[in-house]
């Protein structure tokens, strides 16, 4: 337990003097692993000897080993071929300008309440995170679309920007989601299931969202003055304009719902969807397929590394006890299942202080399944209640990605006033944290009738 708590430190002490997350997690995970290999053999890993500093080959070439294998391993999962997909699939329906016109049509329905176009925000995120699976996409997108209007209608910074960033974590909420992959493939849970079972706690989280909306413009009107009223035949008429996402949307999830393909075809045919959407719309010229290829490659090299680390960090961490003190830990609780998986949210709200959702889920899923599996927990229930927990972390200081994100896009406003817009939103997430642990239905219910 100290051999892993030693490792904890050293990757945060790395990462906090710049170095990137993935090689961090490699680094400690390698040196580690050779030295939790070598003390098991009765070794010490560096010792010093007749000609000097000496390290003992037999463990550094065993942890070697490992690496390569747990990389290798991961390169060759069919089941990653999903990531890049979804990932190329966002690129491309952000280049096709369809974030302006999910705006505007949400706009023309509920822009003249009070804080509407606050909630406008939460119903375009929702809508865009439906076909781009990633939080941070869906923030600097909306950001760009949503800020320059509320302020030309006198909303508050703190507001605006709190609306932004909490309503982009419906990117990996609402399927299709690279992180419910993500999670689907290190708990060996059905991915199909998980995208069906987002979809009522994403509505759901929506509907907070714009009630605490409602209850921030309630006490301070100034903040989220009301916009002009559209009338019903321009609504119809932005709201035929936005097809192409419900096309998409209803494709990808329609099939997976009715067994027709596999979510890895789906993504495929999401890729497709979305290219020719944006052929046909003239967006997509050859500079446009190149920036979005690039982009999608980067994306998936972050992801891959960041997945290389955590699997080679959690084996040193498996090697030296940690995940069987942290399972007796909880075990020795003597509460029940549901206990533990409250006991394991707040452990995800402190992680979530440090890291991003994306690094959370890969380093501990693993474990956690471990643990809840033999507990009888339904995986698919634990899968939404994470996701919502590691949310919470992408609006939360110090880290708070999807924050940093709306500060960069926007520029002249202040952190201080970004994450004093969030905590709204934050007191909404665990409203609907609550209420899916209380009430587990709301994430089961769809997922069950899969199974019929």
């Amino acid at each position: 337990m100290i051999i892993s708590m030693i490792g904890f430190a050293a990757m945060l002490i790395l990462i906090f003097a710049g170095v990137p997350l993935g090689f961090a997690l490699m680094f400690v995970g390698l040196v580690g692993f050779a030295y939790v290999r070598a003390d098991m053999v009765g070794q010490a890993l560096i010792s010093w000897g007749d000609a000097g500093l000496e390290f003992h080959m037999r463990a550094i070439n065993g942890a070697l080993v490992m690496t390569g294998q747990q990389m290798y391993d991961q390169v060759t999962l069919y089941s990653f071929t999903v990531i890049p997909l979804f990932i190329l699939m966002g690129a491309l329906i952000n280049r096709s300008n369809l974030a302006h016109e999910l705006y505007d049509a949400a706009n023309a329905f509920v822009g003249h309440f009070r804080g509407g176009l606050a909630m406008v925000t939460g119903v375009a995120c929702g809508g865009f995170g439906a076909v781009c699976g990633s939080s941070l996409a869906t923030a600097a997108t909306i950001s760009r679309v949503a800020m320059p209007s509320m302020r030309r209608y006198g909303y508050d910074d703190g507001l605006s920007s709190g609306a932004i960033a909490a309503g982009g974590t419906l990117g990996i909420m609402i399927p299709p989601s690279v992180p419910m992959v993500i999670y689907g493939i290190l708990a060996e849970t059905d991915i199909a299931k998980l995208f069906i079972a987002g979809i009522l706690p994403g509505i759901l989280l929506i509907a907070l969202f714009s009630g605490a909306i409602a209850w921030t413009t309630w006490r301070h009107p100034e903040q989220g003055p009301p916009g002009a009223r559209t009338l019903w035949p321009e609504r119809f008429r932005l709201l035929l304009r936005v097809w192409g996402v419900v096309l998409i949307f209803v494709i990808i999830i329609g099939g997976i719902y009715g067994g027709l393909f596999t979510p890895t075809e789906a993504a495929g045919i999401g890729v497709t969807a979305a290219g020719a959407f944006a052929f046909a719309r003239g967006k997509l010229s050859w500079g446009a397929l190149r920036e979005s290829l690039i982009e999608t490659g980067v994306t998936t090299g972050m992801i891959f590394v960041i997945s290389f680390g955590a699997v080679i960090f959690a084996n040193f961490v498996n090697l030296a006890g940690f995940t069987g003190s942290i399972s007796d830990w909880l075990l020795g609780l003597q509460i029940s299942p549901m206990g533990i998986v409250i006991a394991i949210c707040i452990l995800y709200l402190i992680m979530g202080c440090i890291f991003d959702s994306l690094s959370m889920l890969i380093l501990t899923i693993p474990i956690f399944a471990a643990i809840l599996k033999p507990l009888g927990v339904d995986m698919i229930w634990f899968g939404i209640v994470a996701v919502i927990t590691v949310e919470m972390g992408l609006i939360t200081p110090p880290v708070g990605l999807n924050v940093f994100v709306v500060k960069a896009t926007i520029g002249d406003i202040s952190l201080g006033t970004a994450f004093k817009g969030v905590w709204p939103f934050v007191v909404a997430m665990m409203l609907g944290l609550a209420l899916i642990l209380i009430f587990p239905q709301i994430a089961t219910f769809l997922p069950g009738l899969m199974g019929r």
